[in-house]
């Protein structure tokens, strides 16, 4: 199994991005997929989860309003639309499948497996 990000780099305050998330090795349909970022020093943090395509997403409070998350079901892979971007959304975001309960979906023990990471950074 493997989740591969890619997508990030540098923008500036108020531009977008989209990350992508391609798996291998698992039906990305059958899993719910999360967003998380870490910055050094912190714990990582989710940034929302999607449970199923055309399902409910949970999303952070920071997220909310300004991200969303959308998959190819055909292409295995998901997405990770950010807008309105703000220096404090400056981290390594992660991609992770599980299958996440409302109570638990920020707990990186949820997830089964991880990408390496895409570095975004926000700044002017």
């Amino acid at each position: 199994v493997q989740l591969v990000e890619s997508g990030g780099g540098w923008v500036q305050p108020g531009g977008y991005l989209r990350l992508t998330c391609a798996a291998s090795g698992l039906t990305l349909n059958s899993y719910a997929v999360a967003w998380f970022r870490q910055v050094p020093g912190k714990e990582r943090e989710g940034v929302l989860v999607n449970r199923s395509p055309g399902g409910m997403t949970w999303h952070s409070d920071s997220a909310k309003g300004r991200f969303t998350v959308s998959r190819d079901n055909a292409a295995n892979t998901a997405y990770l639309q950010m807008n309105s971007l703000k220096p404090d959304d400056t981290a390594i975001y992660y991609c992770a499948v599980g299958r996440p309960i409302a109570s638990s979906w920020r707990d990186t023990r949820t997830y089964h497996y991880w990408g390496q990471g895409t570095q975004v950074t926000v700044s002017s």
